[in-house]
This record gives structure tokens, sequence and C-alpha cells, in this order.
């Protein structure tokens, strides 16, 4: 049984209109180039211990783990695994059980509001404002910052070309497009030039072309220094983007490393994916002795191999079954540590 929690809703700074002021004093004015206070420790999120309870049920239990300057750190599990509630921890949304949490060099949530100054963040659901423009969402939103209108207007053109949204800053939001809605989403998390981007399944709902623009514009950031916590059930996401992974279930951290080294540690390097009629009768006769591991699921046999060749040279001499013979992924990897049962 899994707990529903909310998801993660896009957190403004909260702050006072003197502490708005103080930040934007501390802005840097030309450019999008925002450093408040930036800390000189390279490690911009640490997470240690963290525990959460919603009634009887520990969804979070002893979470560990920490995010250094210029990586994408991408934080994978089913759903119910505790992902949403540990981001909203983060952000100082909800207090922590236990554990001690350590965002941009600032204690969370002690000092929840000053950290979120520094902090970008793409909800998993869209919440721009549809009674405003595409440019009057983006000013809006930095003027929570206390930004002067000045370097708003002025780093308004490069966060529309960022979102390629450069045709469309007086258009209304309910004409976008979903892929548009999600870019402009991921443009105003910039407005403020944070120091870390918490994206919480940024590209679910999108179709394969918006994925990649999101995915291209995800790249351009890392490549300028940003950091990155992504959450994500698309696995090609996490294996394109992340330079760090760690798999939780139950709240609980089961793997964490580089995807090439998890895939090393866990999974076979060859995959054959068996279907058709006659494909549960051979795994059954020969796919459970030629593979080192083999899986069921539905009409598919997944056989996991050090080397596939035995495997191929007997399938093709069978009737009744096609194969597709790949490298392993971090999707077999997901699916064999968190298992195959839905989850709801």
């Amino acid at each position: 049984m899994t707990v529903a929690v909310a998801e993660l809703d896009f957190p403004s700074p909260q702050s006072s209109p003197r502490q708005r002021g103080e930040g934007a004093r501390r802005a840097h004015e030309g450019g999008i180039s925002l450093a408040i206070d930036a800390p000189e420790r390279d490690v911009v999120l640490r997470v240690t211990g963290l525990r959460k309870r919603y009634g009887a049920q520990e969804v979070v239990r002893g979470l560990s783990f920490e995010i250094r300057r210029g990586d994408c750190f991408g934080l994978l599990g089913p759903n119910g695994a505790g992902k949403t509630t540990t981001l909203r921890c983060c952000l100082g949304l909800i207090d922590p059980d236990g554990g001690e949490i350590e965002m941009v060099g600032k204690p969370v949530p002690k000092a929840a509001r000053e950290a979120r100054i520094r902090v970008g963040v793409v909800p998993q659901m869209d919440n721009l404002d549809p009674d405003f423009t595409v440019r009057e969402n983006l000013l809006i939103y930095g003027g929570y910052f206390g930004l002067p209108r000045a370097v708003l207007e002025e780093r308004l053109p490069r966060l529309l070309e960022f979102a390629g949204l450069s045709g469309k800053r007086d258009v209304g939001i309910r004409t976008l497009s979903g892929g548009m809605k999600r870019r402009l989403t991921l443009a105003r998390a910039l407005v403020n030039d944070p120091e870390l981007l918490i994206l919480d399944e940024p590209t679910t709902g999108l179709d394969p072309q918006a994925r990649h623009l999101i995915w291209d514009g995800l790249r351009q950031l890392l490549s300028q220094g940003k950091t990155i916590l992504l959450t994500t059930h698309f696995m090609d996401e996490a294996e394109r983007l992340a330079s760090r992974l760690a798999v939780i279930d139950h709240g609980t951290m089961i793997a964490s490393d580089s995807p090439r080294a998890l895939l090393s540690q866990h999974v076979e390097p060859e995959v054959i994916e068996v279907y058709g009629d006659e494909a549960k009768a051979w795994a059954d006769v020969h796919g459970r002795r030629l593979a080192r591991r083999l899986e069921l699921a539905g009409e598919t046999a997944f056989c996991y191999a050090n080397d596939a060749q035995p495997m191929l040279n007997d399938l093709a001499t069978r009737a009744g079954v096609r194969y597709l013979h790949r490298p392993a992924n971090l999707e077999d990897l997901f699916i064999k540590l968190t298992g195959r049962e839905l989850r709801d």
C-alpha cells in the first residue's frame, strides 16, 4: 500500500519586501547572473538521514545524498517511493521528522526562505497564470524576487530565446501548446538565475519532439555550470542528463552512483527480448538454460546475459518467436531494483 502525497507546488520565495529589496541590491544587474552570497563550498544540496512520516507510514526513511555544483543528479523511484516528499522537504514546504538538509549553504527548513531565493523549481504540472501573457508571467514571477523591473526587462529576451518563445512574448497562456507551456515554466524557473534547479518530472505528458527540446535546454544549462536535481519516470531522460543517480523505493536508498557504474554493478550487459506465440515455451525450455537471468512479463521474456551469442544462435533456429537484441539500459536497472509490479 502506498500513501498518496501532494505534488510539488511551485514555491515563491515568500520573502518580505525588505528581504526582496536586499536580494535585489545584491543581484548582478548585467545579464542573467544573480549571485547572492554564493557559498564557497562545492556541495549545493546535502541531505543527511532525512525522515518523513504521514500518519503511521514512514515514506522517507533515513535518506542521504549530496549534489555537487555543476552536476545533474537524478532521483529515481516508482510512484510512492518518496521522491516528491523529499523535494518538498528540501524546499522547506513541509517539515521533516528527522535528519538535516543544507541547500545552497542554508539550513532547511530554518532558512528555507533565504535558500529558495537561489533556487528554481519546475513542478510536475504547469501552474502558469492563464490570465497573463508569456511576458507578464515572467515579469510577475521575477517580482517575487525583488528584481528591479529594468533587470527583468533586460533578461526577458534571453529567457524567451532560451525557451524558443521569442515570437510569443505577448501571447496569452491559453493559446500555447503543452510543450510551449513546459518550456516557459523552465524559463520562469531561471528568472532569478538560480544556483540549483529542481525539476519534478519535467517532461511528463510531452510528445517526443517537445521532450527533446527540453533536454536540449537542460544540457545547455549544464554546460553553463548549473546544478540540477531531476526526478523522472523516463529512464532515457535520466540516462541522457544525469551524471549521478540515486534509486529509492519505500523511502530508502537502494543504489547510488553514475549511470554507467550502476549498470555495471547491477545488470548484465546484454539483453534479448523474446516475444511471440512461442516465447513462453521457448523461455521455459531453452531460455532459462541459456540466459544468466530471465524474467517473464506478459508475452515477453527478458533474457539477460554476459554473452548473448549462444541465445542468438538458438533463437535463429526457432519458429514462432521474435526477438530484439540490445545493450542493458537504466530501465533494466530500475526494474531489477524496484520490481515489475504496478504502483499506484
